[in-house]
């Protein structure tokens, strides 16, 4: 039996580990629950799922849910904080952290979890994007193993060949495929994308997602992290990863090899697929996702993505040619601008212009420490905020 801990327990992902879990009680023991705010959601999950510990980022709301325990389930430990996160992140009992909080507040008990050597499921984009060579440096000193939860990059990590860490090339890996849904604006006019609302940009037309990554979806955000997550994951360069829009979001990415093949992985719209497969790996089991029905989608349509409609995707590869802190940077901006647009305190249009902004007033620094990544976010997050105030909505 595996003790699990998840970090953002109450998202989506989150959700979707539990409901996977939930069908193999013989074999994972959920140890600790952890999220941010939702002190409702996470004592309805302490109610039904019993783990030892949980913990709230928010020391106000672990207050709250300390309180709320008491008198329903006085045998769950209250964590709070950075330091709880890391406590439940590394507990001796614990060999799988699935590693879900959403933004920078996850890089700290993610890197804490590779650090103690245990199989990180990522869900979290930003320990990479933010730290990538710390990060990858601490897997591999560590012994921990690292397991991708994006639906891309975990079917990269299902097509790539043995060996692939030591270099793609050596791997007879020519190109890896990220595929995109194009969001929900991919045939929007250019005009319009002025005028569309929080709400607008958080109905993804395939996925259930939280509404920060939605809108990442909308404005192609998204992928340009994973190019970056991409380079680090498999060892490999932003010329070497190809994105192409795929609105039906079956395939889920590709890998080219030098003899002409090109190995796909396949599935229903569903994180369940890469959650029970990291979760299990190198064994399958069933996830509760539907069997792809081939001939009821019908057609499987690709294109490339327009640069104008998605600069964000141009300003990622850029910050990853930058290297050092500007990826940081590009994140830390970007969630700034993402807050404020669904705030209604910034159009939909701002966003790209407050991280292109930040990218060019920030200078990004050489990447030796954490304590670096983490000055260079604070410096990013504190210009955005001042920029995004200048281009209110």
């Amino acid at each position: 039996m595996y003790g699990v801990t998840i970090l953002g327990s109450t998202g989506t992902i989150g959700a979707n580990t539990l409901d996977v879990i939930g069908r193999h009680p013989a074999q994972y023991e959920l140890v600790a629950l952890a999220a941010n705010k939702d002190v409702k959601r996470l004592h309805e999950q302490c109610l039904r799922w019993r783990p030892r510990f949980a913990v709230m980022a928010d020391p106000a709301s672990a207050a709250a849910l300390r309180g709320w325990l008491a008198t329903d389930a006085a045998g769950i430990e209250v964590l709070a904080g950075v330091d709880g996160l890391i406590q439940v992140a590394t507990l001796p009992d614990v060999q799988q952290v699935m590693a879900a909080i959403v933004g920078a507040a996850g890089l700290i008990p993610t890197l804490a979890a590779a650090r103690a050597g245990k199989r990180v499921l990522l869900a979290n984009k930003e320990a990479l994007v933010m730290s990538g060579r710390i990060f990858m440096d601490a897997v591999r000193e560590n012994g921990a193993k690292l397991l991708p939860i994006d639906s891309e990059h975990n079917a990269l990590f299902q097509c790539m060949p043995l060996g692939f860490a030591d270099g793609l090339e050596r791997a007879g890996v020519t190109r890896i495929v990220l595929t995109a849904s194009g969001g929900p604006f991919r045939t929007l006019g250019l005009a319009d994308l002025e005028r569309v609302t929080p709400d607008q940009a958080c109905a993804h037309p395939n996925w259930v997602m939280g509404r920060k990554i939605s809108v990442d979806s909308a404005t192609m955000m998204n992928k340009g992290l994973e190019i970056i997550e991409a380079c680090w994951l498999f060892n490999t360069t932003p010329e070497r990863v190809q994105v192409v829009i795929h609105p039906q979001s079956v395939i889920h990415s590709l890998v080219q090899y030098a003899d002409g093949s090109v190995l796909a992985q396949l599935g229903n719209p569903d994180m369940r697929t890469p959650i029970a497969h990291a979760l299990a790996w190198p064994q399958r089991m069933d996830s509760g996702v539907a069997a792809l029905d081939l001939a009821a989608v019908g057609r499987l349509d690709f294109e490339e993505p327009d640069m104008d409609r998605f600069p964000c995707l141009r300003l990622a590869r850029e910050a990853m040619a930058a290297g050092g802190t500007a990826t940081a940077i590009l994140n830390a901006a970007n969630e700034v601008a993402v807050a404020e647009f669904l705030a209604g305190k910034l159009r939909f249009t701002g966003i790209p212009r407050i991280v292109e902004a930040a990218l060019e007033s920030v200078a990004p620094q050489d990447c030796s420490s954490l304590e670096a990544v983490l000055e260079a976010d604070r410096a990013a997050r504190e210009f955005a905020s001042s920029a995004a105030h200048g281009l209110a909505a």
